[in-house]
């Protein structure tokens, strides 16, 4: 009870949930991480609200765990490791501070969705950069911290890529802003007609870094700012079909080359068919209908001579696909490129697209390069052929990041919850398949639940104690999510 009194002073006793039913919610996610029940759930409302907690949470020593994205959840980055946790959930930060048309930025708090944030850039004539059909509810922070992959790799251009300056809260109670944020007052640096666009420092460290892919252990973001595109005049998407993915893959590299297109990602027929169609008995139809792989290619005209544009990267790009004897089609069955480049731009319709197989999904996913992409669909077939998973029940999507310079490689698994043979041969193709895949030379880039040691095991030592010593300085304690990464 003085837990939650002197939580209460902080932020009202309103906004410190102990209910046990809302405490469940906390207690678990769709993946599996073991679940555990937090004490209780703290809702601020602003800044200083945030610091105070982190404040009294390293003096009480007590495990905190950040959240902002609203449920379902699905990595287990956000369900407690330890005991006597408090959750400290920003949702009810939602705040689009400053939307910056002119330097394609815009500010936002923690709590702001997809849903929220979609809307109202282009009312400003922007577009987020997105990532491929995110739920309504995930945060937009929480998915540029994750290094979620975007769908225009001629517009990403570092790991963090598209955050630039951020808010960070330290257990201490302190408070950073990184990058181009650290000088003046934001208001001070707006009136100056200045932009929070320049992510370094301060001074030579780019302190952006140690919160991304961090999974809440360095540190709390309350504001991101964010880059973000010209909302297109004109769009179109092509498809390139194959029944061998190596083609496609010369393909790509070949736009990606030229900077051309603007989405550019693969999908095989499952995926395509789940992103496309929202029952199960139509997705599988649709599957069959389809060739194995897909390259999905987005084309945009923009303010200055929108047809113009179109006009010539359709033509470069259907020569280029020639090369390789690949066809660009506008539409493939029942997979129509006006419908698809629609769904590109906003949410995943309800149910969520990951969902709509079987009822639930549990993804592995890693960083490769798009020539090694054939021989990771083909270890990971093996595998589930050895744990008798059929591979017609497989997703893909492989997302060129950097210009092409790498790519997220990612495996859907779709599964019936309510079989628990079933879930137990996903849980196990899962943790085996990231040992097997890691060894193979794959990247877990973003370590959830389950691929810690995997990953770190795949790195030196000398970098893990680098690590360590980098959360020894910002959070002295341990209490910022303990149990995550290798803290």
């Amino acid at each position: 009870m003085a837990v939650q009194e002197e939580l209460g002073k902080i932020v009202g006793s309103e906004n410190v949930i102990d209910d046990q039913e809302v405490l469940e919610e906390y207690s678990k996610d769709h993946s599996f991480a073991p679940p555990l029940k937090p004490h209780y759930v703290v809702r601020p409302k602003d800044l200083e609200e945030v610091r105070e907690i982190a404040k009294w949470a390293d003096e009480t020593l007590t495990p905190l765990i950040p959240v902002s994205s609203a449920p379902p959840r699905y990595r287990g980055d956000t369900v407690p490791s330890v005991g006597g946790s408090v959750v400290i959930d920003l949702g009810n930060m939602k705040k689009i501070i400053r939307i910056d048309r002119r330097n394609r930025v815009a500010l936002i708090e923690a709590g702001v969705t997809f849903s929220e944030l979609i809307p109202a850039l282009e009312k400003e004539g922007l577009r987020p950069y997105m990532p491929l059909l995110p739920r309504g509810t995930k945060s937009v922070v929480a998915s540029v911290l994750e290094r979620e992959p975007t769908l225009i790799p001629r517009g990403h251009w570092d790991g963090m890529d598209p955050m630039l300056n951020a808010e960070i809260v330290y257990p201490s109670g302190e408070m950073m802003r990184t990058g181009s944020a650290q000088i003046d007052t934001l208001e001070e640096q707006w009136e100056h007609k200045r932009a929070q666009v320049r992510p370094w420092g301060p001074g030579q460290v780019g302190f952006s870094r140690l919160v991304g892919g961090a999974q809440g252990t360095m540190g709390i973001v309350t504001w991101e700012a964010i880059r973000c595109r010209i909302l297109p005049t004109l769009q179109r998407l092509y498809m390139i079909p194959s029944a061998d993915i190596d083609p496609l893959v010369n393909t790509a590299y070949k736009i990606l080359r030229h900077r051309y297109g603007d989405e550019v990602f693969f999908l095989n027929n499952l995926a395509l068919a789940a992103a496309v169609e929202k029952k199960p008995e139509d997705i599988k139809a649709l599957a069959n209908e389809l060739p194995e792989w897909v390259l999905m290619v987005g084309i945009a005209g923009y303010e200055l001579f929108p047809e113009e544009r179109m006009e010539y990267q359709e033509e470069d790009i259907r020569d280029m696909a020639a090369e390789f004897a690949m066809v660009m089609k506008p539409a493939i069955a029942g997979a129509k490129g006006p419908e698809i480049i629609k769904l590109l731009s906003k949410p995943s319709e309800e149910p969520y697209w990951k969902n709509r197989l079987k009822g639930a999904c549990h993804d592995i996913f890693f960083i490769t390069t798009l020539d090694q992409v054939s021989k990771y669909v083909a270890i990971m077939h093996e595998l589930a052929e050895s744990f008798q998973y059929p591979t017609t029940d497989i997703g893909v999507y492989i997302q060129p990041m950097t210009q092409g310079v790498y790519c997220h490689c990612e495996f859907n698994l779709n599964c019936d919850p309510g079989n628990r043979f079933e879930m137990n041969t996903v849980k196990k193709l899962l943790t085996e398949g990231a040992k097997v895949l890691a060894d193979k030379g794959a990247f877990f880039s973003r370590p959830y639940y389950g691929w810690a040691d995997i990953a770190y095991n795949h790195i030196s030592s000398e970098n893990v104690v680098l690590f360590k010593k980098a959360k020894a300085i910002f959070d002295p304690n341990g209490i910022l999510n303990p149990g995550k990464l290798c803290f």
